[in-house]
């Protein structure tokens, strides 16, 4: 896997709208398209991609820690958006995009620092305009439940590709 390092990097709209959501996300792990930067800061990768669901697996370091020293909830927070949206994204078809609307996390315990954590996206629904997916970080050897998040995402077919 390979992370973008400037915007060049990314693929263009039209690349996008010219393939199916889950082609985009199989790409992404396979290394055929970047990945985004966004997992290099905050350690963390795209480990598997399925049909309305994806899991993330990541670890957190000191440098995503709060002033008290705990993992901030930001952390939990970009991870479970990214998990529940890109699930949504495996159900869109050629030429839609998609964008988070809201998204909400209740965080169940702190997640050790340097502990291994999956976050696991499913959608519920994928209609025609609107996408809902939950999600739940996961310790990967502990399978302890951490955090847990639903989100609505809005379902677009640009007009200016």
């Amino acid at each position: 896997m390979h992370y973008a390092q400037s915007l060049d990097d990314l693929m263009s709209l039209a690349e996008v709208l010219d393939i199916t959501g889950v082609a985009f996300m199989q790409g992404i792990l396979d290394g055929k398209h970047p990945a985004p930067p966004i997992g290099k800061v905050l350690n963390y990768k795209l480990n598997a991609v399925g049909d309305g669901r994806i899991v993330f697996r990541g670890t957190p370091l000191f440098d995503h820690c709060n002033p008290l020293g705990t993992v901030h909830g930001g952390w939990y927070g970009t991870l479970l958006d990214s998990a529940m949206a890109c699930a949504v994204m495996t159900k869109i078809p050629k030429g839609s995009v998609y964008t988070t609307l809201e998204y909400k996390v209740n965080i169940l315990r702190p997640i050790p620092l340097g502990t291994e954590v999956d976050a696991i996206g499913v959608t519920d629904h994928t209609g025609r305009s609107t996408g809902i997916a939950h999600g739940e970080i996961r310790g990967v050897s502990d399978n302890k439940l951490y955090a847990l998040g639903t989100t609505t995402c809005i379902i677009m077919k640009p007009n200016n590709a």
